[in-house]
């Protein structure tokens, strides 16, 4: 029996074990530059409570510089992921990495509003293709019955991006507030979120594949069950009317669940943006006192994706 015969009759134990398989070598991973991505993103609420003062910026600023990264994040988000596709998920989601992580961490050395402005454009501008970039790849590896709770496990990134940020970050400001090294807190907090970005990064290029097709670790097998359950999963689906680029901005569907989106956002990033800052006008003064209360929403967030995610499954 030829391996494409044997893998459309293996039972469910053993797919169940290739997926398993796939998702121990994947997810860790992707799971932790997805929460270093996110904190790389958010942690300007931190840097806040010390960076305002020590650089006489207004909160006008600040909140023009916390916003207009997503300027650069709109605009670069399809162009970054047709790079994703011509060059290949591992070295493509390694140059993104790199240079966002770069960018995050230079950070440390702003002293002006245009110089804050300019770096959170192009960090936006870099991270942009990364999560619709892990989504496409995730596609690739796991048929839509199983995508939900895979999903979920690579979301997690963000509730467990605050409830491990969030006392790390004020940790950070509460341990180098001294000014240790001639760097403030703030400085100290950019430097070591952004450095594991650019190393996590370069690992990207040895510990994950372009696809199952070309993944050396995987065996004939595994690649040929692989292989039929894609085959199902796109046999399953309607036929696709969204063939262009074009094709998608004319689909309804498209504008409203990006409405929702949008209106999901811009509650998300008012609450990452200022929380900190909400948390100390309670009177809280002490930076790690204020990371440890932040985490809190968090923690019920994590849980309730992870359920969320395990229903969806559930109900396909």
């Amino acid at each position: 029996m030829s391996q494409s015969a044997a893998a459309t009759l293996a039972n469910d134990d053993d797919k169940n074990a290739v997926y398993k398989r796939i998702t121990l070598r994947l997810i860790p991973f992707i799971f932790i530059c997805y929460l270093f991505n996110y904190l790389d993103r958010v942690n300007v609420g931190f840097a806040k409570l010390q960076m305002l003062d020590a650089l006489k910026f207004s909160e006008t600023v600040y909140g023009l510089g916390a916003g207009i990264f997503f300027i650069g994040y709109v605009l670069c988000g399809v162009p970054s992921n047709l790079a994703l596709t011509r060059f290949g998920p591992r070295r493509w989601i390694a140059v993104m990495m790199i240079s966002w992580g770069t960018l995050s961490t230079c950070l440390m050395f702003v002293t002006t509003p245009a110089g804050f402005y300019t770096l959170r454009l192009l960090t936006g501008a870099a991270e942009a293709g990364f999560f619709p970039g892990v989504v496409l790849y995730l596609s690739q590896w796991f048929p839509t019955f199983r995508r939900g709770r895979i999903m979920a496990l690579f979301m997690c990134a963000i509730p467990v991006s605050g409830l491990i940020g969030g006392p790390f970050s004020g940790w950070i400001l509460s341990h180098f507030a001294a000014g240790q090294g001639g760097l403030a807190g703030w400085q100290w907090m950019f430097m070591l979120q952004g450095i594991p970005t650019v190393l996590l990064g370069a690992l990207a290029i040895y510990l994950l594949s372009d696809s199952f097709a070309n993944a050396k670790w995987l065996g004939a097998h595994e690649r040929a069950v692989l292989e039929a359950d894609h085959r199902l999963d796109a046999a399953s689906k309607p036929a696709s009317s969204t063939d262009s680029l074009l094709a998608v901005f004319k689909n309804p569907a498209i504008w409203a669940f990006g409405l929702i989106y949008f209106c999901i956002q811009s509650g998300v990033y008012a609450i990452n943006f200022w929380l900190p800052s909400i948390i100390k006008s309670l009177g809280f003064s002490d930076t790690l006192v204020i990371g440890w209360i932040s985490a809190i929403p968090y923690l019920l967030a994590a849980v309730f994706m992870l359920l969320v995610g395990r229903s969806a499954c559930l109900l396909y």
